[in-house]
Parts: structure tokens; C-alpha cells; sequence
């Protein structure tokens, strides 16, 4: 599982753009992204993600949507979160496809909990 965007604020669909992968890297669907030297990469654990993929990677060209802070996103807990509740921040998985528990240095805001167990997801918005 990876982060699928869940809702938006507002009533618009946000456009798919497209950008060159890091070629030494294999990006997979839901992905969280940055740009860095022109090139989309994995986002680190406590940097808000500038991209999400939301498509197949075809000749190195990543379909993506750029993260705004109107769009809320399902994401995975990939450890368990026993101790986390809404409005608390986490982290980015070292995987770039869900979220921590850890909560020092987090970017990823909790806005539900559908569960607390690895696997179960949480909404945030960046």
C-alpha cells in the first residue's frame, strides 16, 4: 500500500504532471516524491514530499501530483501506532509508500485514525 489521496477542500481535480525519475531509482505507485536537481526521488522521513505518484513510471517519466495542503491522503502505518492521535505529526517511511509512529520532526498531519495496527491506515495532509 502507498498514499492514495483520499479527499480535497476544495472542488477541483488536481492536474497529472509529468517528470523525469532519478535514474538509479525505481518509483512505484503512490510514492512520495521530491524534486532534487531536476530529478524525482524517494522524500525523506521529515520533508514534506513536493510529489505523490499516482501512475506507472514509462521511459523514466513519472505521472504525478504535486502535494497541496487542501488534498488528504490514505497512508499506511508501517509501525505500530498505539500512541498516536489526530492532529499529531509524523514521519515518512524510509520506503517513501506510508508513515511512522515517530512524531519528533513529523510532516505528515493526522487528520483520522482507521487504525492502529502495522498496515492500517491513517489520513494525513502535508
Amino acid at each position: 500500500m502507498s498514499f492514495l489521496r483520499h479527499a480535497m477542500d476544495v472542488g477541483l481535480t488536481p492536474p497529472i504532471e509529468y517528470h523525469a525519475g532519478k535514474a538509479s531509482e525505481e518509483i512505484v505507485l503512490g510514492e512520495a516524491l521530491a524534486m532534487t536537481a531536476g530529478a524525482l526521488t524517494k522524500c525523506g522521513a521529515t520533508a514534506k514530499p513536493d510529489y505523490i505518484a499516482v501512475g506507472p513510471v514509462k521511459d523514466g517519466t513519472v505521472p504525478v501530483i504535486k502535494v497541496q495542503d487542501y488534498i488528504l491522503f490514505d497512508a499506511p502505518l508501517t509501525v505500530a501506532g498505539t500512541a498516536l492521535k489526530v492532529g499529531d505529526k509524523v514521519t515518512i517511511a524510509a520506503t517513501g509508500l506510508g508513515v511512522t509512529a515517530t512524531t519528533d520532526s513529523g510532516v505528515a498531519t493526522i487528520v483520522a485514525i482507521h487504525g492502529t495496527a502495522i498496515g492500517d491506515t491513517v489520513t494525513v495532509r502535508f
